[in-house]
């Protein structure tokens, strides 16, 4: 078929009540980023005996007869929605929310189709099966690629949290300070990014999936559900469309480290009022007003966890010296080989001395590695001295600092 009769043949299916389609949506239409992912929140009304089925996106549409509406064709698909990415659900009087989130190998294809002198609209076609044994419905909603980020919807991209410098996770004592934190946020369009920072206090619930979506991402009768914790403090900021931002943490000094054990920093992004964001309600039937769905967001937020009072408990009970064993005999030319037992997820150093305590080596080594050959030097250096020697391995926790060490294994070494 035709591109722009296929288009035309959209447009009036919205109009021609011949066609008799009862699932509605809004928005119709939205503008895409085409160098980046968008993101945007749709509504669906009037899902009786209907259940929602699969997603797409394609660049052209041809009639779904006997079914009603207009369907992907399938010569021109450009990709599918993963499950990964499929935060709908049923929302109020049999309505449905869906969360487009639009990758960018999608924005790419529709881009290369339209430099190619093609139309530079695409299509996200949402499957409904009935359950009553009538036919099937497909609802279009028309993706407009847009000139850079500014009109697209304002949704998250990406977001990353840390303390500075960049540590994922942090141990400290009991009452020390803890290092400044930031979110480096990634987003597509402009407009107020508002919410706050929450702690999770060790022995409260942690949060849920659902809790750790930003507010926008919810149907607007779960938004209020969110489980809230301790608030450290609030943000109201302005995003220009530059498409990154780094977003200062709290006061470090107001994190709370009194009681031993794990603690979560939360970002809550609130939902704000943007207008290529908005979903009309009314206008398919599942409730009165708009949706504010400014800051959507398809992912889940990450969280930043630290740690206190565990920073000297060991990472691991017991550190076994494998060979040489202790008191052992080692002739000279023969290889210096140590062994030890595995200590997952922390980096060793082994350290080898003489007997009156002077350093002769200390080799620092990756996590997972427990073996180490001695450089020839080593052996020659021991010969021209002493005929005892010792050796440990010294275990360093995730902030670098010492928490565990081996016993010392003594060494002779015979011509």
């Amino acid at each position: 078929m035709n591109r722009h009769l296929a288009i035309a043949i959209f447009c009036l299916s919205f109009s021609a009540t011949a066609l008799g389609q009862t699932i509605k949506v809004n928005p119709t239409g939205v503008n895409v980023n085409p160098s980046s992912s968008t993101t945007v929140f749709l509504t669906y009304g009037r899902l009786v005996n209907y259940r929602p089925a699969e997603a797409y996106w394609c660049g052209d549409l041809i009639e779904a007869a006997p079914d009603l509406g207009l369907k992907c064709n399938p010569a021109t698909i450009y990709g599918s929605l993963p499950a990964r990415y499929d935060l709908s659900r049923r929302s109020g009087d049999q309505g449905f929310t869906d969360i487009m989130s639009i990758p960018p190998s999608v924005a790419r294809r529709a881009y290369q189709s339209a430099a190619n002198g093609n139309d530079g609209r695409f299509f996200y076609i949402r499957h409904f099966a009935s359950t009553a044994g009538g036919p099937d419905e497909y609802v279009a909603v028309t993706c407009r690629l847009a000139g850079g980020g500014a009109r697209v919807p304002l949704a998250l991209t990406d977001v990353k949290l840390l303390f500075k410098p960049d540590q994922p996770i942090i141990f400290i004592k009991t009452g020390a300070p803890l290092p400044p934190i930031s979110a480096e946020i990634t987003y597509n369009g402009a407009g107020r990014l508002i919410g706050r920072w929450e702690v999770v206090m060790p022995g409260e619930d942690s949060p849920t999936d659902q809790d750790l979506l930003t507010e926008a991402t919810l149907p607007i009768e779960e938004r209020a559900r969110q489980r809230r914790y301790t608030q450290l403090g609030r943000f109201n900021i302005f995003l220009p469309p530059t498409g990154r931002i780094t977003l200062p943490g709290p006061d470090s000094a107001r994190l709370p480290r009194t009681l031993e054990g794990a603690y979560l920093i939360l970002l809550r992004i609130e939902a704000s009022d943007d207008k290529e964001a908005d979903s009309d309600l009314a206008a398919v039937g599942v409730g009165p007003g708009v949706v504010h769905s400014g800051a959507v967001a398809g992912f889940a937020l990450p969280v930043l966890q630290y740690f206190v009072g565990v920073e000297s408990k060991p990472i691991a009970d017991q550190i076994t010296l494998l060979s040489p064993r202790n008191n052992a005999v080692v002739r000279a030319g023969q290889a210096l080989e140590f062994t030890w037992s595995e200590i997952r997820g922390a980096v060793a150093r082994l350290e080898i001395s003489d007997a009156a305590g002077r350093q002769l080596l200390s080799a620092l080594l990756p996590p997972e590695v427990r073996f180490y050959r001695a450089p020839p030097w080593l052996a020659e250096k021991m010969i021209n001295g002493n005929t005892e020697y010792r050796w440990r391995v010294v275990v360093y926790d995730p902030d670098g600092r010492e928490n565990s060490a081996s016993p010392w294994n003594s060494l002779r070494l015979t011509p």
